[in-house]
């Protein structure tokens, strides 16, 4: 909880949310992401700058690129044997996958300082990352030993994926995806590709702003804190305009999310019987 809520705090940061001075801000960033929450900021940055560009657009936001889990229902079919059967499924596995991409956001910031990408100030944030992926570790298990240490490390792990990756699949899953060659407007392009989650400010502080997910794609550059001020203007002019402006409650968020995965990744329309989906849908 406690690095989720601090990378939330770099990602307003970098957005030039918290400081007058761009600099200044880029600096915090680099340092709150690198030293505490084990990312490289260089690395995040440009593969967010292209999301916040193109969200949800296909061959340009990197968010929805095929990995693990396949967003997009043309990747599917491309998958074969094994991995065919689990993309079949991945509606099933996509919580246990979760679990999994806290250990993944570290590989990829060390791939990225250390393989070659294109990242500012190189040097230093390599010193950052590797002072936090070592040492906290190394601190951990010489203050818990090496069972108990271990176990607390992939639990912190595994936790933080799950904490990080759900806030971000429930922004932008399930909403429109937009083809290659599509032109889409901004205001379109950024509120259909985007949901917002209702909860009041209990959900506020749980997702660091990010619950306004169409408010902050709007104005990127706007502190979290007043994007629930501008809501209520931009509900209106999107009513006035004609165009969908979603927002729903967390339970409901997962299960269309959960559906939709389970869609793309069956290439059909059959049922999602997951038990997940089950109680979220008699929740």
């Amino acid at each position: 909880m406690l690095f989720t809520q601090t990378a939330f705090l770099a990602h307003d940061a970098a957005h030039k949310q918290i400081f007058t001075s761009g600099p200044r801000g880029e600096v915090f960033s680099r340092v709150v992401a690198n030293l505490f929450v084990g990312l490289s900021y260089g690395w995040w940055m440009g593969k967010h700058t292209r999301h916040h560009g193109n969200p949800n657009t296909v061959g340009k936001d990197g968010d929805i690129a095929p990995g693990a889990v396949v967003f997009v229902r043309d990747e599917a079919p491309k998958r074969t044997g094994f991995i065919g059967w689990l993309t079949a499924h991945q509606g099933y596995w996509f919580v246990p996958i979760l679990a999994l991409a806290g250990a993944d956001l570290h590989v990829s910031a060390l791939k990225a300082i250390f393989g070659g990408e294109k990242v500012g100030h190189r040097k230093q944030e390599a010193a950052l990352i590797l002072l936090r992926l070592v040492g906290f570790p190394v601190l951990v298990l010489l203050l818990l030993g090496p069972l108990l240490g271990a176990a607390f490390l992939v639990v912190q792990v595994a936790s933080f994926g799950i904490y990080m990756g759900g806030t971000f699949a429930l922004n932008h899953t399930g909403m429109m995806v937009i083809g290659r060659e599509e032109k889409v407007d901004y205001l379109r392009r950024q509120v259909l590709t985007s949901r917002n989650i209702s909860g009041g400010r209990p959900m506020e502080h749980l997702m660091g702003g990010l619950n306004f997910q169409i408010e902050h794609h709007l104005f990127p550059n706007m502190p979290s804190a007043n994007l629930r001020k501008v809501r209520p203007m931009v509900r209106e002019y999107c009513a006035e305009l004609g165009v969908v402006y979603v927002e729903n409650d967390v339970v409901t968020a997962w299960r269309v999310v959960l559906g939709y995965l389970h869609r793309v990744g069956a290439g059909h329309a059959d049922p999602f019987d997951c038990p997940a989906a089950r109680a979220f849908r008699t929740a």
